[in-house]
């Protein structure tokens, strides 16, 4: 490889090969040129999607991108050669964020640019090394403002289809290993699915509404600003409040005298939208959870509403469910900006778990019933 100088020297652009490059120099370089390419395609596509800040800070990643581009092709010279495609990986990106533009594609884009090589490599400059693993934080933060948008419907879908999976899989292989009729283990797992989304449901709904009824009951009485103009200045009672809440002596006065001084400025004393925004609806949460379990709940039933029974029902039921786990916990690992093979396996593991203990203890229960 060249010898291209210091980080001084590559920060100033000064590491130009003075030799003509190795092939496989020349290859490298079009592959980053081809990523960095289809890298600026995905934050335009996904900048089209958004409005204001966000649409400003994903077109200036891309302009970064443009940049680096930039340098490869200088780089290369007259070995530019015909475009080459991007990483599978990036563009199944950009596919994503054409049609979706969702967080999820924030998310995976976070982990794109953590796996970013430019540190090691010397033909990249340090500027370019720093814009990827500050590129990395910018989509973290962006990623993160979408994922508190939807942690509320996404704790419902998650924990509601799993639940719903774990448990009727359970269900239907603890009855079906005593070896009842098959008939009798769809007419279970359609209970369960039942019952299940209904308990689901309800407590979703309970648990919003009383987070949503405590919000109400800790924010302060609007009526109480009323009493403000007549309160003693110099007693001050108003100081008592913000001690209340957890200011210190002096910072209380000093906040009570500003609130006396500026006694026609509005404040917000009710709950305002990104509070409940981050509870969420109790009526959408409940149905959410019916939803979800139900949707869950459904596939292990589905080898006996097709007519299975015995070990193949067993087989395709557990084969089913095992695949939906998989996919629920690989969505809950790229949502969180984390590889998602680990989180797949663990979500199978459990679920697998639980549903093994269920049959053996139904085998259990047969032989002992004959």
């Amino acid at each position: 490889m060249t010898d291209t100088g210091g980080p001084a020297e590559r920060e100033l652009g000064q590491d130009r090969p003075t030799l003509a490059p190795t092939g496989a120099q020349v290859r490298r370089w079009r592959r980053y040129l081809a990523d960095e390419r289809a890298e600026g395609a995905v934050y335009r596509d996904l900048a089209s999607r958004r409005t204001g800040e966000e649409r400003e800070i994903l077109l200036a990643l891309a302009e970064a991108e443009r940049r680096h581009e930039d340098h490869w092709r200088e780089l290369l010279g007259d070995h530019v050669g015909r475009p080459l495609r991007g990483a599978w990986r990036t563009r199944i990106l950009g596919w994503l964020a054409r049609r979706f533009g969702s967080v999820f594609v924030l998310a995976l884009a976070q982990r794109a640019e953590a796996r970013s090589s430019y540190g090691t490599d010397d033909d990249a400059t340090s500027a370019m090394a720093a814009d990827e693993r500050i590129h990395g934080e910018v989509v973290r933060s962006l990623a993160t403002r979408g994922r508190n948008r939807v942690s509320g419907m996404f704790r419902a879908a998650v924990f509601g289809a799993n639940d719903g999976l774990v448990s009727n899989l359970a269900l239907v292989l603890g009855i079906g290993a005593t070896g009842v009729a098959p008939q009798t283990v769809l007419f279970t797992g359609v209970a369960g699915l039942l019952a299940g989304a209904l308990s689901m449901a309800a407590g979703e709904y309970v648990s919003v509404r009383s987070q949503r009824e405590l919000l109400e009951a800790s924010m302060p009485d609007p009526e109480a600003e009323q009493a403000i103009p007549h309160l003693d200045v110099d007693a001050n009672e108003l100081a008592l409040v913000y001690r209340a809440r957890g200011m210190g002596a002096a910072e209380a006065a000093e906040h009570a005298a500003e609130v006396l001084r500026d006694q026609d400025t509005p404040r917000r004393t009710t709950p305002g939208a990104q509070d409940y925004e981050a509870i969420g609806s109790p009526w959408h949460a409940a149905l959410s959870s019916f939803a979800f379990f139900g949707s869950g709940a459904l596939l292990p039933v589905l080898p006996y509403m097709f007519g299975l029974s015995g070990v193949a029902a067993v087989v395709a039921a557990t084969a089913v469910v095992g695949l939906a786990l998989l996919a629920t916990g690989a969505t809950v690992g790229i949502l969180s900006g984390a590889a998602p093979l680990r989180p797949a396996l663990r979500q199978l593991a459990i679920g697998y778990g639980a549903a093994g203990v269920t049959y053996v203890l139904g085998l259990a229960f047969g032989t002992t019933v004959t």
